[in-house]
């Protein structure tokens, strides 16, 4: 299964909290992508996924937002 999770023009920390939320209703090994324009999102994600044990699958750039890409622990 995989979800996308829409976090355009949202600051932090409501992206990470965005995610937090919709990887509750996922299964361990599930991925999930959030697209994020918010700059602290790029110190955000990473340390969400650390703190929580998720994988940080990807992280690409394009058209001025970040898409973060993550497996569910």
């Amino acid at each position: 299964m995989s979800e996308t999770v829409d976090a355009l023009g949202l600051l932090c920390p409501l992206p990470v909290l965005r995610l937090r939320k919709r990887m509750r209703a996922l299964a361990s090994g599930d991925t999930i992508t959030l697209i994020a324009d918010d700059p602290a999102a790029v110190i955000d994600v990473p340390h969400f996924c650390a703190e929580a044990g998720h994988s940080l699958l990807s992280t690409e750039e394009a058209d001025g937002a970040t898409r973060y890409t993550v497996q569910k622990a």
